[in-house]
Parts: structure tokens; C-alpha cells; sequence
């Protein structure tokens, strides 16, 4: 009589146990139906390059999913696991890289660039943070008409910096913010020279030796990567692979590569200080004001916005081939990723959107 009766209440509390979670799961698969059906109205052909896209709250991933192709070619599906080329995210590893340095000693993000490049055109006037924050007035590099005469070469930092020095600058250090690609070259070039390593190799040791990001890259097409993604273009109505770039002109601005998971290992150690103390964490995610004292909002690296009242670091990036998207809610500690293997399928919006979606399912339910 007394095996039955708990085997009753067992079968009970199974039921009520079973309850209590339907709920929650029910959200669950909501949340990941909506994500699917947003995702597929942007990426619609499954048989050309497509996305992936993951959604993680707490460090825990809630959604993470491929659609299309990883090559064209050999009909091979994109997967999770896939390495993509990040164009402008890189800049978040260059801006961090920047910080550890300071956090060392080794510099001040106040200081003058004339500090290190004694020959800098004006670069008495000029600073680090000018370059973190796209407000120094440097020329950009990639909308230079003679961009096109080095796109193939191999390039040093210095002759990459000696490509745009000379050029008329746009307006006065701190008078406006402009997003400039030449200032996150210069970073880089500025790491090299306090530092002593090679940008690849700071990256490479600093950053994804000590957080386990084994499927992270400074890119290349020469070298065997796993799991590679292929990058394509949309020419009229016809896919084609993507033009081919010396991964030495972006350098520090837009040349590492990367994959779902360690984008995640990324931020989670962003947000729980593995690499930076909180001061130094505090200033990349800071908006900061110009000579006028009119406040503009990007930080170190990170573009810093709002999404459904809710503030957001975000930052995308975009390369032949390829486009990225990641926006982090701090908040709620909610990350969305997108990462495409196509300048046909933008995952910036997309991402946001998705980002949308998370906060009002996870948040205000």
C-alpha cells in the first residue's frame, strides 16, 4: 500500500514538475519560431550563402542556428561552428588591446600619437582617444581613390600609415565624430610599437590564447582554416566569390576572424573583467563628448544606442564577402550575434530585430 501511494505522489510531482516548466519552454520555442521566421524573410535562397545566428543570455546559449551555404561550390551547409570574416567587430579586439596596454603602464589613451610617431603630420594635436573614438579627422583610407592601387599588396603597418598620412585632414581632432577606418589602423600600428609584438601576435597571446578562442584568426586566405566559410558577392542576379583583399590593408581596423562560440567566450569576458579591471572596461563602453560639449555615442570600439529603452553596446562589420553584426544588452546580459557569408544579406538590422525579439521574451513577458 505504501510502495503505490508514493508512487502516486511520485507520478504527481512528476505532473506538477512537468507544469511548472511548460511554460517556460512554450517561451522558449516561441522565442526560437520567431527568430527562425525573421531570419528567413532576410535570407530566403537556401541554396546560397546564408548566416548564422546565436542569441545567449547569462553566457548560456538560448539560440543558435545556420542557414545556406558554406560553399557554393561543393553544396556544403553552413554550421555554427563556421569561421567567418568579422571586417569591423575587429575593431572591439583592437580597442581592448589598446586598453590592456594602458592598464599595464605601457601608455595613456590621452596621449598624443606624436608620442610614438614622432613624424606624424599635426600629431601633436592628435591622441589615442581621438582614434578610439573616430573623432581625430584623420582621412579615411577607404574612401581614397587610390585605395584600389594597394588593395592586393602586402602592406606593413608603416607603409599603411604612410598610404593616408599626408592626406588634408577632414576637420579638427575632437570637433566631430566621423567613423574612420584609418584610426584603427593607426591603433594597430601603435601596438606594434609599444608593445613590441606584431598586432596578429598581441591578438593571438593576449586575447585568444587567454580566453580559449581556438577558432579565432588574424585572417588569411593562404593558410588551412577549419570549417572555413566561403565568402561570396551578388552581382545582378548571380552569386559570385568575393574579391580578393591583402588582409594587411584593413589590419587592425577589419582583419580577424571568428565563430559563434568564441564571439560568446568574447564577451563573456568582457562583462565578467577576465581581461580588463572595471575602469578600464568602463571607458570602452562610455559615450564621451566633443570640443563643444555635445555628447556622441560610441565608446572604444562600440557603437552605444538604445533598443527597446534599454541601453546596448553593438558594433558590425563588413568585408568582401562578408558582413557582422553583435549587440550586447548589459543590462540583462543578453548577446545577439550574426555573421554572414555574403554583402547580400546584411545581418545588421537583423540582428537588432532579433535582439528585439530576445528583450520582450526574456525580459518583459
Amino acid at each position: 500500500m505504501k510502495i503505490k501511494n508514493i508512487r502516486v505522489l511520485c507520478g504527481l510531482l512528476s505532473i506538477l514538475t512537468s507544469c511548472m516548466f511548460w511554460p517556460v519552454a512554450t517561451n522558449a520555442q516561441k522565442l526560437n519560431g520567431q527568430i527562425d521566421s525573421l531570419i528567413k524573410t532576410v535570407i530566403t535562397d537556401q541554396q546560397g550563402p546564408g548566416g548564422v545566428f546565436m542569441v545567449a543570455q547569462k553566457g548560456k546559449v538560448l539560440y543558435q542556428k545556420a542557414f545556406g551555404k558554406a560553399n557554393i561550390e561543393l553544396g556544403v551547409d553552413l554550421a555554427p561552428e563556421n569561421v567567418f570574416q568579422l571586417g569591423s567587430m575587429t575593431k572591439q579586439f583592437t580597442a581592448i588591446s589598446v586598453l590592456l596596454l594602458e592598464q599595464q603602464g605601457k601608455l595613456k589613451v590621452s596621449d598624443s600619437i606624436s608620442k610614438y610617431i614622432p613624424d606624424y603630420p599635426a600629431g601633436n594635436k592628435i591622441t589615442i582617444h581621438h582614434l578610439l573614438t573616430h573623432t581625430s579627422g584623420i582621412k579615411d583610407f577607404t574612401k581614397m581613390k587610390s585605395l584600389a592601387s594597394i588593395a592586393q599588396r602586402e602592406m606593413t603597418p608603416k607603409m599603411m600609415v604612410d598610404f593616408f598620412k599626408d592626406e588634408p585632414v577632414d576637420f579638427a581632432p575632437g570637433d566631430r565624430f566621423e567613423y574612420n577606418n584609418s584610426g584603427y589602423v593607426l591603433l594597430g600600428y601603435l601596438i606594434e610599437l609599444i608593445s613590441g609584438e606584431q598586432y596578429a601576435d598581441f591578438i593571438q597571446h593576449h586575447i585568444f590564447d587567454q580566453l580559449g578562442m581556438s577558432h579565432s584568426y588574424y585572417a588569411s586566405d593562404r593558410q588551412i582554416i577549419k570549417n572555413r566559410a566561403y565568402g561570396y558577392q551578388k552581382k545582378e542576379n548571380a552569386y559570385v566569390n568575393k574579391t580578393v583583399i591583402n588582409f594587411s590593408v584593413p589590419f587592425a581596423s577589419g582583419a580577424l576572424m571568428s565563430t559563434l562560440a568564441d564571439l560568446l567566450k568574447w564577451q563573456n569576458a568582457l562583462s565578467q573583467n577576465k581581461l580588463l579591471n572595471t575602469a578600464e572596461t568602463n571607458k570602452a563602453f562610455s559615450p564621451y563628448k566633443l570640443n563643444n560639449g555635445t555628447l556622441f555615442n560610441y565608446g572604444y570600439g562600440w557603437h552605444l544606442k538604445e533598443l527597446e529603452g534599454l541601453p546596448v553596446a553593438a558594433h558590425g562589420g563588413s568585408i568582401f564577402g562578408f558582413k557582422s553584426m553583435g549587440v550586447y544588452v548589459p543590462g540583462e546580459d543578453i548577446y545577439v550575434v550574426g555573421l554572414t557569408n555574403c554583402d547580400c544579406n546584411s545581418p545588421t538590422l537583423l540582428t537588432e530585430n532579433i535582439a528585439r525579439l530576445a528583450i520582450m521574451h526574456l525580459i518583459k513577458k
